[in-house]
């Protein structure tokens, strides 16, 4: 018997532009994870060592099994660490800010893509993006890991 090919919802592409509206940057508590390359192009646009940007600008937050995640810190108002009247380190944004709204979370179904929608209105306007592109997003985030340590 031969199986179905299941396409993702996005198959035939999706349309997103940011509109800098920063809604993904501000006002709600949230985590922005680092990879090792996310560490080292901040450290390297701040002239920071890895170790003093990760203790300046950086929280660990658990992620179960003993193990905890590399996360940006957020301000007392929930703002990124980043955001003064737009992204201050944006050529050196980390990837999950370069790839948004390209997530797996995101692009799982088209209720999760249209969940975002409701916050974000870049959703379904604008550029028009391939499957490939996307899926060539998604991948980024395999390739470099989010940074882990033991508790």
């Amino acid at each position: 018997m031969q199986q179905k090919d299941i396409s993702p919802f996005y198959a035939d592409g999706l349309h997103f532009s940011c509109t800098q509206c920063s809604a993904c940057c501000r006002f709600d508590p949230g985590f922005v994870f680092l990879s090792e390359t996310d560490v080292n192009c901040l450290a390297r646009a701040l002239d920071l060592t890895y170790t003093d940007f990760i203790e300046v600008y950086c929280r660990w937050i658990p992620a179960g099994g003993g193990y905890e995640q590399l996360s940006l810190k957020e301000r007392s108002n929930y703002d990124c660490i980043f955001w003064k009247n737009g992204c201050s380190v944006y050529e050196s944004r980390p990837l999950q800010c370069r790839t948004y709204p390209f997530w797996s979370s995101i692009v799982l179904t088209e209720e999760s893509w249209k969940a975002v929608k409701a916050e974000c209105p870049g959703i379904d306007r604008g550029q028009w993006h391939s499957k490939e592109e996307i899926e060539d997003q998604l991948r980024k985030r395999e390739q470099n890991p989010i940074v882990v340590r033991r508790r």
